[in-house]
């Protein structure tokens, strides 16, 4: 176990001294190698480069989300000072193509054609409709104020439940609703679980609850951009991306453009959180007009533009069914959902539900589960992946759940939940959803969180401040998660309809002074990679953490690859360096064995040296190796002179982290303030290679879980206008407005790759929000409080409080949360006695 706090600053690293072995790197809290050029800002941000000749873009925007466009004038545009070029989406009609959804989730799914640029229609605010191209950036922003758009309004649709209706307005007017898809699993038809409606029909108790997960926005630290330089008929394209790999791929076949005549880079990208996990219409318009005028070209987006114009996360209504018995044994889950795709689908919008269809079980034992989901058009900026991509969705939906049977059935909700989750003596398990678990403990993860929280004197000082009728009241909440991640088996997405497969590569080259690149197909923005993947190989090699560079991003230098999403890169690149570097290894034993004129049986190989054995001196260290190979003046008979090595790793399940996040808020009952009093999680994430980058991704993650529950919702008015467009409207929390977390774990290695890790980028931001939402009906519950719908603003904590009224349970001795009378049953239903969480 590993339990830490934040802290001001890093200890300092150990040094070993000279005759000392090498310490091993897994498990070792290494700085990490990239901070250094990335925190002083002595990097290449791709908004960083200048190229001889470059021009800047600027992109107009429909200040309407949708009308007609009957006419653009551009003329004194194109007059204005500095100005090359000026383009319109009917310039650019016959060559721009259509942007590309890889994830068709049902047979019958609507996919309907997405321009880069618009050409008759806008669809959303932000939709691009003509660009400036010009010798500085302040001469093409000044001239798209010259560029006049007379547009024809049309009939907006926001809402999707209205969407979905008779009669309601089309997104699409040439489609027959604003339906996209309809997807259903069930366990019953599928034959992986009990029948469902038979288990609902006869149920002893069944809570239906309607719960609402907020629109969001990645509030990435870098705004996008893109750089185009055009060489005759080949292009490089910069572009501030998780995906190079697939951005080569998508733009090859959407614009014509040979794969082979296309390099794409990734330079350093501060972060993405999934809103990177795209290829975006800017990048389609850089490289057409780096085409067609034959000069390099740079486009940066504004936050405003960022906000607005990239793609939104979440946006989901949920309608949640539990059944059980009286005594709280879970017998079925039914969970069905509208999911806004905004105007288009883009790179993966539709499998974004999807993914978390199978995760609405949770941790525990369901006999019977239907998965209903309903992807819907309206004229809004199209959602795609946010961090943690449809398990944040589905855990929130579980876990709230849960604490709404426990308030029922009158149990505690801890108990509850160790009453149905997986016992570690029946994994490998497979769920009624499909999927196999393969590992978990959930119930030390859950001992040591409580522990980790103090959570017996934080259950008795909440009953201290019940009995004192404390306006300032205190609540714990729970969330005992687990996530399916490492997003790779290449035949189950294939099952699943997506068009790209799951495999990732790795190459390791041994230069002949001893030194070691590996180049990978993950591409990272902001994880580590470059040091986690360092000592992966330092230690399979047995040379010094500083001897290894990695290179990524770089479709020239690491030509296959799939890229970095879905807490995949260690669990699936690190497996496939861990299985380069063996591959060396075994090569460099022929070449020792006939160096050394030994059988290669006899060798042993530690600390980066063959040695052989009961032969005192006789060894070669892999660096010596190296030198051999390239000189190749004593080399074994009928072998290439070359120990480097590729691999290629394509597991054959997901991986499962799990863990149990507890919350202590303190809510002021005078003015619907909630403050985090404490946070504490236990999270299984396999083996560690870096406890540092662990620590920091749960951190964040966590932080990101907090501001949803709390503080973020991208809002539209009833024109389809986004009104939270800057970060004055958008709000994220500070460090000042979190807690110092407490977090620790527990290590069960996952047995599906040869690292032993199972995924960390998402497991914080999939675990909290549950946890803090909890924590405040948690607080609440007694003053009548049974829900309120995210982010849970003052505003609406307050108006929940005076809503919720006494109930003849406000604060009085000896009551506790789950004691009052909060819902009541009619034929086994539970229903909430007030709709508090609505649409508030």
């Amino acid at each position: 176990m590993t339990v830490t706090e934040d802290r001001p600053g890093d200890l300092p690293e150990r040094t070993l001294p000279e005759d000392t072995a090498p310490a091993k790197e897994v498990g070792r809290p290494r700085r990490r190698k990239e901070d250094a050029r990335l925190i002083t800002g002595r990097t290449t941000w791709t908004d960083n480069m200048v190229l001889p000749g470059m021009l800047h873009l600027a992109i107009l925007r429909s200040p309407m989300a949708h009308a007609r466009i009957r006419s653009i004038d551009t003329g004194a545009a194109r007059e204005a000072p500095g100005v090359v070029a000026v383009f319109t989406g009917r310039d650019l009609a016959d060559e721009q193509g259509g942007l590309f959804t890889v994830w068709t989730v049902t047979p019958d799914m609507v996919r309907p054609d997405h321009p880069s640029i618009a050409v008759d229609q806008v669809k959303h605010v932000g939709e691009a409709v003509a660009i400036i191209a010009a010798r500085s950036r302040a001469a093409a922003q000044d001239a798209l104020e010259l560029v006049d758009v007379d547009y024809e309004p049309l009939p907006v649709v926001l809402d999707m439940e209205q969407a979905l209706a008779e009669g309601a307005p089309l997104t699409h007017d040439h489609l027959r609703s604003n339906e996209s898809f309809h997807f259903v699993f069930d366990s019953g038809q599928a034959g992986t679980g009990a029948n469902v409606e038979e288990t609902f029909a006869n149920a002893e108790v069944v809570v239906s609850r309607r719960f609402v997960q907020q629109r969001l926005i990645p509030a990435f630290m870098e705004p996008r951009a893109v750089v185009v330089q055009p060489q005759g008929d080949t292009f490089t394209l910069w572009s501030s991306t998780q995906v190079p790999h697939i951005v080569r791929t998508v733009l090859a076949l959407t614009t014509g453009i040979p794969e082979h005549k296309l390099r794409v880079i990734a330079p350093d990208v501060g972060g993405g959180f999934g809103g990177k996990l795209q290829v975006i219409p800017e990048e389609v318009l850089c490289l057409l007009v780096a085409r067609r005028l034959g000069k390099p070209v740079k486009w940066n987006e504004t936050r405003s533009e960022s906000l607005m114009s990239g793609h939104h996360g979440r946006d989901q209504i949920q309608y949640i069914d539990v059944a059980a018995d009286r005594e709280g044994n879970l017998t079925g889950i039914r969970a069905r959902l509208l999911n806004d795709m905004g105007a288009y689908l883009r790179l993966v919008s539709p499998g974004i539900p999807i993914f978390g269809a199978f995760m609405f079980g949770g941790a525990y034992k369901v006999p019977a589960y239907r998965f209903d989901c309903t992807g819907v058009f309206t004229n809004k900026t199209p959602t795609d992946a946010y961090r943690g991509a449809g398990r944040p969705e589905a855990t929130f939906a579980v876990e709230r759940i849960m604490d709404e049977l426990a308030v029922e059935l009158g149990m505690d909700p801890l108990e509850l939940r160790r009453r149905n989750w997986i016992k570690t003596d029946e994994f490998p398990y497979t769920t009624s959803a499909g999927l196999e678990f393969d590992s978990g403990d959930y119930d030390t993860a859950t001992d040591m969180a409580l522990e980790l929280v103090g959570y017996d004197e934080l259950r008795a000082e909440q009953q201290r401040r019940r009995e004192a009728r404390d306006p300032v009241q205190l609540g714990i909440g729970f969330s005992t998660f687990t996530e399916m991640c490492g997003l790779a088996p290449s035949r189950v997405l294939g099952t699943l309809n997506y068009a790209g497969g799951g495999w990732e590569s790795a190459s390791i080259r041994m230069l002949p002074t001893g030194k070691v690149e590996v180049v990978t197909g993950t591409s990272p923005h902001g994880q580590g990679h470059e040091t986690a993947w360092s000592q992966l190989a330092a230690d399979r090699l047995g040379v010094p953490f500083e001897d290894v560079e990695v290179l990524h991003g770089d479709t020239a230098i690491s030509a296959r690859g799939l890229d970095t999403y879905g807490s995949r890169s260690l669990v699936v690149g690190g497996a496939a360096v861990v299985n380069a570097a063996e591959k060396v290894v075994a090569k460099a034993r022929k070449v020792a064995a006939h160096l050394l004129e030994a059988n290669e049986d006899d060798l042993e190989f530690s600390n980066g040296k063959f040695a052989v054995r009961g032969t005192p001196g006789s060894e070669l260290s892999i660096q010596e190796i190296a030198f051999a190979t390239f000189s190749s003046h004593n080399w074994p008979e009928g072998m290439e002179s070359s120990i480097d090595a590729d691999a290629t790793f394509d597991p054959v399940n997901f991986s499962y982290p799990h863990g149990t996040h507890i919350c202590a808020v303190e809510v002021d009952t005078e003015t619907g303030g909630v403050t985090i009093r404490r946070y504490g999680s236990i999270d299984d994430v396999g083996v560690i290679v870096n406890p540092t980058i662990v620590e920091g991704q749960i951190h964040g993650g966590v932080a990101q879980g907090i501001s949803q529950a709390l503080y973020e919702e991208a809002v539209y008015d009833e024109a389809g206008n986004l009104t939270t467009g800057t970060f004055v409207d958008y709000l994220l929390p500070s460090a000042a407005d979190l807690p110092a977390f407490l977090t620790g774990n527990t290590v069960h290695a996952a047995p599906g790759n040869p690292v032993g890790a199972k995924g960390v980028g998402e497991a914080g931001c999939i675990a909290s929000t549950p946890a803090v939402v909890n924590a405040v009906l948690d607080a609440l519950r007694p003053l009548g409080v049974s829900d309120i719908r995210m982010p849970m603003t003052p505003e609406r904590v307050w108006r929940a409080i005076q809503e919720g009224g006494d109930g003849g349970d406000r604060a009085t001795a000896g009551s506790n949360a789950y004691g009052g009378a909060q819902t009541e049953t009619t034929a086994g239903v539970s229903t909430p006695e007030s709709s508090l969480g609505g649409d508030r």
